[in-house]
């Protein structure tokens, strides 16, 4: 049995909505996941599945207005945050659970220094005297591997190359040693060279101080060596979430075969690359039945008429579909498939 006590993190029934002129879209509807201390965790899907604005509830960053976050709960270490007060969630923001944003270039000030930009962190949640600051920006710099940091520290954001902003996001991000790192789409516009730096980067940094990470991506080739769990997102929902070695062989959802079909095998010869037919639905706009029905493979009439539950086919592996059973079986052996609380 699981010791509650091993959950750093567990959101529960969250629901993030936003009042657009087109209706109220539900960037995020009701999923439930749990994060164990010392674990990675990986959030996949294809653009507009709500991903990032599951990690930015859980910091606390949604604009309101236009946005909200309706219902549900996010208990970090014990504490639910949705319940502290402006003054409380900045003393965690940073602190405790840090973020590295997608992209570099528009998330560090064009207009100051590396050091200040680093520094400002660690005086404000560290109490660090100006000094102190300083060399601590220095070392973490030195952490994520910047050459000649003693000098670069001083340089604007534009005097780094993509792949060294990165690094700068990552050593902001660490700088007050985080009990949860969010690392949202943290390779994207890099090179596969630079990708891999970064993601094996994060790798050790995590098991060099035993933070947990959440890993957002679209790219279920990115998650494969990275994290010990996925959750597969579509449409604001969980479709599928396991173990990743356990999803990897057997996955129970057609959404995630389509993923997984997507990434590119360098052991086979492929005359194209497989993309999942159609485009994601409009959330604000979601046909009856399940969302991923008119792009599915397996789909039925039931699926254009009635919402898929949520079914158990292992000890910790969910799928969101009315063939749960019957997909999860055709890439191995059958499961018992139990039905449980919708998500």
């Amino acid at each position: 049995m699981t010791d509650a006590n091993d959950n750093l993190l567990e959101v529960r029934d969250l629901r993030t909505y936003f009042d657009t002129d087109d209706g109220e879209v539900r960037a995020v509807d009701g999923i439930s996941f749990t994060l164990k201390r010392g674990e990675t965790l990986g959030i996949v899907g294809e653009s507009g599945s709500g991903k990032s604005v599951t990690n930015l509830s859980i910091i606390r960053l949604i604009p309101v207005p236009p946005g909200r976050i309706a219902s549900g709960e996010i208990v970090f270490d014990g504490v639910d945050l949705l319940s502290l007060k402006e003054e409380e969630i900045r003393k965690v923001r940073g602190r405790r659970i840090a973020m590295i944003f997608q992209d570099p270039m528009t998330s560090l000030n064009p207009f100051m220094k590396i050091s200040r930009q680093i520094m400002e962190i660690t005086r404000l949640h560290l109490g660090h005297s100006k000094t102190e600051a300083y060399e601590h920006a220095i070392e973490m710099l030195k952490t994520v591997g910047i050459p000649d940091a003693r000098t670069r520290v001083d340089n604007y954001p534009h005097e780094f190359s993509g792949g060294m902003r990165q690094r700068v996001m990552i050593a902001m991000a660490l700088s007050c040693q985080p009990e949860l790192l969010i690392a949202d789409e943290p390779t994207t516009a890099l090179d596969v060279t630079i990708q891999a730096q970064i993601l094996e980067l994060i790798k050790t940094l995590k098991q060099a101080t035993g933070t947990s990470v959440i890993l957002i991506t679209h790219d279920l080739g990115v998650v494969a060596g990275m994290t010990d769990h996925l959750v597969v997102m579509y449409a604001g929902k969980i479709f599928e979430q396991a173990p990743t070695a356990e999803l990897f062989a057997q996955s129970g959802n057609p959404y995630t075969k389509g993923l997984l079909r997507s990434v590119p095998d360098p052991l086979k010869e492929q005359d194209e690359l497989y993309q999942i037919p159609g485009l994601p639905p409009d959330v604000a706009h979601l046909p009856p039945g399940c969302p991923f029905a008119p792009r599915c493979y397996r789909a039925e009439e039931i699926c254009t008429r009635e919402f898929p539950p949520f079914v158990q086919l292992a000890a910790d592996h969910f799928s969101l579909c009315h063939f749960a059973a019957e997909v999860f079986a055709d890439s191995g052996e059958p499961a018992a498939a139990e039905q449980v609380t919708a998500r």
